[in-house]
């Protein structure tokens, strides 16, 4: 059974080659594609990024996807938000802006 996570029940398996729906880009390195390439990566992250929350997050939405057959957009979700943990969005006043007044009717003419 080699290259599959076992639920408890030993009824549920999913195979580690399971495809993300788009690859996750990985600074100097080739893309994340599978589940399997996500937990590769992380592992060899150091001991003092591995147990930051944010990559907490990510293993435990990486287990959950693979242990109980979920969606994997859970876990690259999780991935990517540990990879993007520093970057501040950053609001832009250039932009149009809404216009949220009142709607005119027809009869308001």
């Amino acid at each position: 059974m080699e290259g599959t996570a076992r639920c408890g029940d030993g009824l549920s398996l999913v195979p580690w080659s399971a495809r993300f729906n788009e690859p996750i880009p990985v600074p100097k390195r080739k893309p994340l594609a599978t589940l399997k390439d996500a937990a590769d990566y992380i592992t060899k992250l150091p001991e003092t990024e591995q147990h930051h929350p944010a990559w907490q997050a990510a293993v435990e939405a990486l287990i959950l996807v693979a242990g109980n057959n979920g969606p994997t957009m859970f876990a690259q979700i999780g991935i990517m938000q540990a990879l993007n943990r520093h970057h501040v969005r950053e609001f832009n006043t250039d932009r149009k802006p809404h216009h949220w007044g009142r709607r005119k009717l027809k009869k308001d003419e």
